[in-house]
């Protein structure tokens, strides 16, 4: 049955070469679930330290978790389900009869389901907002507007046992038929011995909370401590230097999330804003580089918003202590980018209820974003009833000082994303789809109806900042970079444009496949981060005409001693020209920053926080699945009793030849010499 097992499984031309893949096929694409901790509690999955085991079972529909929960003769079951099943309804079933489940398998599908999913919350960062006790309570915890109506909290449960992603593919489908071949229930009755069983590892070493991982961090028994946790945290990505005294800022979220580890596309929830500000910003640098307006504008890429805002946090901390270039007070206004997909044509600009009843300034934003909407086809409007600001980063501002700012959203009250924060928030979603038989630089050019919408909007913006700092200019905006820049982000990052506007030593990460926009731990620039400062810095910035050497090192040349606390200085690749493959590398000079993104309440010490993100990751030692075919109790228990009695048997015997050696190996002795 293995070896039959195996065949199936890895096709054909591959040999049984050891006896681990005689027993084991090994799962390729698998991604998993992991532990996240804050402040408070746990949420995610792990499984035991050696891996779970269970049989394979299929399930087939809610109603088959009977089988799984009471009635199956060969528990614990590691349940296999399509994502039509992924619902907090099943989810919760298979939680509270944990002893019986072993693990669980989701089969991701090949698109979107039409009926909307999203694993977060109905009211996003619920606490970490401006609304509270002591800031208009009537608006806290979402009691105008359930932001997120389709949030099943599937995110922010704890499961005891693990949870793994599969593709819906070729070795998928030869899983789920080595359980209809061993597993199967055929009219009632119950399978017969070897069944297919599959065992995950995926073993957390952090558990309870932040407070109890970042002490467990400190304690150092060995001379190699080990650490348990890590802040999740990145860099936030600034324009931060030539500020005059009183910029106005323009700012977003980088970052997105989904139920399972390494698969965050935040099509609309991330990158549609995120372009849109890129493609603006382009746009500005090129109104402005005769004349300056009189305000300039400060871009800000908030990442690790997802988690309790930790980037904007970050950001109103270091001003408000003094150890960022501008002070918190010498803000002029906010202008900030959420999502902004379009559907109806129709953008909506939200307002913060409380702050703007005594601003004039809110009025001037509203009026001059109403007046870049002229000549195109979107319209702009504000909601028609007093509500609360939507989950955004401009909340944390709000959190600390009065500031006049709008939330720019593609929804009026109720988000239209029907897939917030999940691994269906992707290029589909956004209607990216391109002619057949077109080549990968083909599909690059290829402008799609969301690349024209999202042109749009980037125009409005563009003409909105640039009114509100000064300038008077009419901006119009092509499609072609929105274009590019959403097939790099969500179709894949190696293309040719990425490759020409990155550093040698980052091409070789450029993937082919959309990018991943979790934040991941501070340890680490994440791929969104490093992609979206090479790309403002491309779009904002000049080349200049030095040597590598001197661009690396962050000067003009050998005497220049200032242009370090002024300017970035980048190398990169270049395009290669015609019918040739050496590339021709050039410098970009900007005023692009990484700035820390990481939660102030891990510098503080203030580990039970509640006015600062403490989310951390649990760090684990392997992340794999396996599956193989099990035999029968009785048999296991037939042949370790044999194989007991033969140790004992071969015990015996040794003995009874090691005490009768001198007689059983001894030979005759040779007669002495006589010696006279």
């Amino acid at each position: 049955g293995t070896c039959l097992l195996i065949t199936l499984l890895q096709g054909p031309g591959i040999s049984c070469n050891s006896v681990e893949n005689k027993i084991y096929v090994h799962l390729n694409y698998s991604i998993p679930c992991v532990r996240l901790l804050n402040a408070t509690h746990q949420i995610g999955c792990q499984s035991s330290l050696s891996g779970d085991v269970g049989v394979l079972h299929v399930l087939e529909s809610e109603a088959n978790l009977d089988w799984v929960l009471q009635n199956g003769p060969n528990p614990p079951y590691m349940v296999i389900l399509d994502s039509t099943l992924f619902t907090r309804s099943v989810m919760m079933k298979l939680k509270t009869g944990s002893s019986r489940v072993a693990g669980v398998v989701v089969v991701a599908p090949s698109s979107n389901p039409a009926e909307g999913f999203s694993p977060h919350t109905t009211c996003p960062n619920e606490n970490s907002g401006v609304y509270s006790e002591s800031y208009d309570p009537a608006l806290a915890h979402c009691n105008v507007t359930k932001w997120n109506p389709l949030g099943n909290g599937l995110s922010y449960e704890e499961y005891d046992f693990p949870m793994f992603s599969l593709k819906d593919d070729n070795d998928t489908q030869a899983i789920k038929q080595c359980y209809y071949d061993h597993n199967h229930v055929v009219n009632g009755s119950s399978p017969r011995y070897p069944l297919c069983a599959m065992q995950l590892y995926s073993h957390m070493s952090a558990v309870t909370d932040t407070a109890t991982c970042m002490r467990r961090n400190g304690i150092n028994f060995s001379l190699n401590p080990e650490t348990v946790c890590d802040p999740l945290g990145d860099f936030n990505v600034l324009i931060n230097s030539l500020l005059n005294s009183c910029p106005l800022l323009s700012c977003l979220q980088l970052d997105s999330r989904s139920f399972f580890f390494d698969i965050a596309p935040g099509a609309e929830s991330a990158a549609s804003g995120f372009v849109t500000l890129l493609a603006a910003a382009h746009a500005l640098r090129n109104a402005t580089q005769d004349a300056q307006p009189n305000r300039t504008i400060l871009y800000a890429f908030f990442q690790g918003e997802t988690f309790d805002y930790i980037g904007s946090s970050r950001l109103v901390y270091d001003m408000d202590n003094k150890q960022f270039p501008l002070d918190l007070d010498n803000v002029h206004s906010v202008v900030e980018i959420g999502q902004v997909c379009i559907i109806l044509l129709v953008l909506w600009v939200h307002t913060d209820p409380v702050s703007r009843r005594n601003s004039s300034v809110n009025e001037e934003l509203i009026r001059n974003l109403n007046s870049s909407a002229l000549n195109l086809s979107l319209s702009l409007q504000e909601p028609s009833f007093s509500q609360p600001l939507p989950p955004s980063s401009f909340q944390r501002f709000l959190r600390a000082r009065p500031i006049p700012g709008v939330v720019i959203q593609n929804h009026n009250s109720s988000f239209t994303n029907k897939y917030y924060e999940s691994m269906y928030d992707n290029a589909e979603y956004l209607n990216m789809s391109y002619p057949p038989n077109l080549t990968p630089e083909e599909q690059l050019e290829y402008v799609t109806d969301a690349a024209k919408a999202l042109t749009e909007v980037a125009t409005i913006v563009a003409r909105a900042l640039y009114t509100q700092a000064g300038g008077s200019d009419p901006i119009q905006l092509k499609n072609i970079n929105v274009t590019q820049m959403l097939y790099g982000f969500l179709v894949k990052s190696n293309n040719s444009w990425f490759q020409q506007i990155v550093p040698s030593d980052f091409a070789i990460h450029l993937r082919d496949r959309p990018t991943n926009f979790y934040v991941g731990v501070t340890q680490q620039h994440s791929e969104p981060t490093l992609l979206v400062q090479y790309l403002l810095a491309n779009l904002t910035g000049t080349t200049v005409n030095i040597t590598q050497d001197n661009c690396q090192n962050q000067r003009e040349d050998e005497d220049d001693k200032e242009s370090k606390h002024i300017y970035s200085y980048m190398w990169v690749q270049g395009a290669a020209p015609p019918n040739s493959t050496e590339r021709v590398a050039f410098c970009v000079r900007s005023t692009v920053r990484l700035s820390k993104a990481l939660s102030p309440a891990f510098d503080l010490e203030e580990y039970t926080s509640k006015d600062y993100s403490t989310w951390t990751e649990s760090r684990w030692k392997s992340i794999k699945g396996r599956i193989f075919l099990v035999a029968s109790h009785e048999l296991e228990m037939l042949t370790l009793g044999v194989g007991v009695a033969v140790l004992i048997a071969s015990l015996m015997l040794t003995y009874i030849i090691s005490s009768k050696a001198d007689i059983l190996f001894s030979s005759g002795r040779e007669p002495t010499a006589a010696t006279y």
